[in-house]
């Protein structure tokens, strides 16, 4: 496995998508993956998952939509004070 990346963005970070099928939407990051340079974002890049029942955790089977990652290159950091995508972290 490669070296991690060292990630301008960070947990709570409010991002603009520039990438991909959400391209305009924005979220929050809830969970930052550096050593693949992926970020999970809220309600962001949704995808149907079929799930077996499982007696252990009683949850029930059926198909489930869940957030996947996306790759950190294909969003922005949004700032604060303008609302508009940045490259810079704003102090």
């Amino acid at each position: 496995m490669d070296k991690p990346v060292k990630m301008k963005l960070k947990k709570g970070d409010e991002v603009l998508v520039i990438a991909g099928k959400d391209k305009g939407k924005r979220g929050q990051i809830s969970k930052v993956s550096p050593d693949t340079n992926r970020v999970l974002v809220a309600g962001i890049n949704m995808i149907k998952k079929a799930m077996k029942p499982n007696q252990q955790t009683g949850e029930g089977g059926g198909i489930i939509q869940k957030e996947a990652s996306i790759h950190a290159s294909n969003v922005s950091l949004l700032d604060p004070k303008t609302q508009k995508a940045t490259r810079k972290r704003p102090e």
